[in-house]
């Protein structure tokens, strides 16, 4: 469906594991709010924040012009092992690839590993003689008899949803559609993922288990976004609904239900852009975005104003920093650190005495146990309530009050073990919370070879802006802004998504050798396939990116190189390597003389033109706010209680200045400027936390 009607009023709604955040905007207005996540009926929730804001605001359903939607519904089932009952069809001899993975120990000194468990179990995953050659051609065709054999046992285990992915299937997807159709005329309600449509690339395991993780999803994923357009469309919307993909692009619902995998991080991803925008808008080269929820924290670095792509993402990691400890897939995604740290965080005093908090959240039911709805945990929100970060009359827009006396007796409680009181408790929360947030920064800055210190942090979600200065100081970041409506700064993010869709796909040349024409005719048969799958969605002006990716003759693994954006000629083959060389010398600092290139992977990705960004104007003079009143908290510098100075975020217009120890108060989060940093208003209405020279 195309965009239609009022497309200057649109709506954004992000759900998250604890609240379900939306944005209604009209041009420059934009109105915001949150509700509580339904965790069991997401589409529930969902209805009742959009009848919510459009209640507040008067306008109709029939005004609206398009809807955009994240969710951690895949995410969630895939990490909580709630799927579908899949099984999985592959090669004769390759049944254990899923549990083989890479052949190695991702954590080689532990006696004791813990490997993630496959989506699949042993008994549900079936082999089949086929087998095509590395270059596409069929060396063995497959049994159609040994395909029928397997309907019985599909049957009787009573599978819903099926991966097939066959050995090379990539070159060659003949043999995976012609089991899809065999297996489809025997059990037509059976849901079939095919490795070849999902991840037609190289590496056994990364496709195959990203096959099965899109098959795993698929049923759930379908079931709610039909039940989603139900009630959408009952309400009386008749506009597009898009859904945001891991890449942070615009997709259709219908693609979106043949590939939900490709949704997994579609609200960090919307995160990603706001903090992108804020960059352009204030000119910055290298920010640090920190979005902090219920639920999790996610960084991610962004530079010259783009956000770091990848074609690859673990989810569900069994260790929570170590790479290779979760379930791979080969997507396209915003490359970012994702760790259990949220308002609703549970706190805990391990077997060695010591606090402990997270990575498991109290999430929306029941809840922090200040929010009254039989939680009775510890959390990280009931901390910066009980030290005073919070304000209990204008938390969630006084949606309901913060229970203070259940709060301190949780925490009372927890706490004698460790001799502390219950403020003393929520302080020693907030900073174990804050430490892990910073080292997962570090790991992450490390790891792509980047000084954190030189970033500067823009911070958003319900729980960052309470927490950002802490993390900042940690880290040496001498500046943090917190943009407008930063509460539901994924759901912002949404809005600027352009419609786009990402394809890759292995096709092994060597640079040197480079048959350019008939490169050209693959990257023409990529553009004519995303085409077909966004022109259901835009008739708008599409613009491409295309890419490589390259390694040295004989390594493990590619480094990405872009391509020129016109077709390729006879010249561009040394001009490819020239720029892999480059590239690879950035990346390791040096580069193999007398080494030839190769090409393994080809991707593009077709897509709207993105909404054009305008800088801000230049600060304006500076004038102290007046606070607009005060009240008691727990200092973190010292420890004791003093006095917190509160103002009104609508009250600061640009040109404020306020010295720390602060608060900055509005409808759906907080921001606490600690002592030693100042804030001020730019002309974008965005605060702007910077440390005092000489200061702490």
């Amino acid at each position: 469906m195309s965009i239609t009607g009022n497309t200057d009023l649109r709506i954004a709604v992000d759900i998250g594991g604890t609240f379900t955040d939306i944005v209604l905007q009209q041009g420059e207005r934009r109105w915001t709010g949150k509700v509580l996540t339904t965790v069991q009926r997401p589409a529930e929730g969902f209805m009742q924040a959009v009848q919510q804001i459009l209640s507040e605001t008067g306008f109709k359903p029939a005004q609206v012009g398009g809807i955009i939607h994240g969710t951690t519904l895949g995410t969630n089932a895939l990490i909580e092992r709630k799927g579908a009952r899949t099984a999985f069809l592959t090669t004769g001899g390759f049944r254990d690839v899923l549990e083989i993975g890479y052949e190695n120990r991702f954590d080689q000194y532990d006696l004791m590993i813990e490997k993630p468990e496959p989506l699949v179990p042993r008994a549900l995953r079936f082999t089949v003689p086929e087998r095509i050659g590395a270059n596409g051609n069929v060396i063995l065709p497959l049994d159609v008899a040994g395909v029928k054999a397997i309907v019985p046992d599909l049957r009787r285990e009573k599978v819903t949803s099926l991966a097939i992915g066959f050995l090379q299937g990539f070159t060659n997807p003949a043999h995976e559609e012609q089991a899809r159709d065999i297996l489809l005329a025997e059990m037509p309600e059976l849901s079939i993922t095919l490795a070849a449509e999902v991840c037609p690339e190289i590496r056994e395991y990364d496709r195959f288990s990203t096959a099965c993780a899109n098959a795993y999803i698929r049923p759930i994923m379908q079931t709610y976004l039909d039940d989603l357009e139900q009630k959408l469309r009952a309400a009386g919307f008749n506009c597009p609904i898009f859904l945001i993909t891991s890449s942070g692009a615009m997709t259709s619902v219908d693609v979106a239900k043949r590939f939900p995998v490709r949704l997994v991080e579609s609200g960090p991803a919307g995160g990603a852009l706001l903090a992108a925008q804020v960059a352009q808008e204030c000119g910055l080269d290298k920010v640090l975005s920190f979005d902090m929820g219920g639920t999790t924290a996610k960084i991610c670095f962004i530079d010259k104003g783009l956000p770091q792509m990848s074609r690859s993402f673990e989810v569900g990691r069994v260790y929570r920093f170590t790479k290779g400890s979760g379930l791979p897939l080969r997507i396209p995604v915003i490359e970012m650190i994702e760790i259990g740290a949220g308002g609703g965080s549970i706190a805990r005093v391990n077997d060695l005495g010591l606090l402990t908090v997270g990575p498991d959240s109290a999430g929306s039911e029941p809840g922090p146990v200040c929010y009254g709805r039989g939680g009775s945990e510890p959390t990280v929100t009931d901390g910066d309530f009980l030290t005073g970060r919070i304000d209990p009359e204008r938390f969630a827009r006084g949606a309901f009050k913060l229970d203070r006396a259940k709060a301190e007796a949780a925490m009372g409680q927890m706490g004698a073990g460790l001799q502390l009181n219950a403020g003393q408790l929520g302080l020693a929360i907030a900073e174990t919370i804050e430490e892990t947030m910073a080292n997962a920064a570090r790991v992450h800055a490390i790891e792509g070879g980047r000084d954190v210190g030189a970033y500067t942090m823009v911070a958003f979600g319900g729980a960052a802006p309470l927490h950002a200065v802490a993390v900042a100081k940690r880290l040496g970041i001498q500046r943090i802004i917190v943009p407008s409506s930063a509460g539901v700064g994924s759901a912002v993010g949404f809005l600027q998504a352009p419609i786009a869709f990402d394809l890759a796909q292995s096709w092994y040349q060597r640079t040197r050798e480079l048959d350019f024409e008939a490169a050209n005719r693959r990257l023409a048969a990529m553009r004519e396939q995303a085409s077909a799958l966004i022109r259901s969605a835009t008739q708008a002006k599409l613009v491409e990116r295309g890419s490589i990716l390259m390694r040295y003759i004989g390594q493990g693994h590619e480094i990405e190189v872009e391509l020129p954006d016109r077709p390729l000629a006879i010249g561009d083959r040394d001009a490819l390597h020239g720029l892999f060389i480059d590239a690879y010398t950035k990346l390791y600092g040096r580069s193999i003389p007398h080494l030839e290139s190769e090409i393994l992977s080809w991707s593009l990705r077709l897509g709207t033109v993105p909404a054009e960004v305008q800088p801000l104007a230049p600060p304006v003079a500076k004038a102290a706010a007046k606070p607009d009143l005060q009240r008691d908290w727990i200092d973190p510098e010292n420890g004791a209680v003093s006095t917190l100075s509160i103002c009104e975020r609508a009250k600061l217009d640009g040109g404020k200045t306020l010295a720390g120890p602060a608060a900055v108060v509005e409808a759906e989060t907080t921001t606490i400027v600690l002592r030693g940093f100042s804030l001020g208003v730019n002309s974008g209405g965005y605060l702007v936390i910077d440390r005092d020279t000489g200061g702490v």
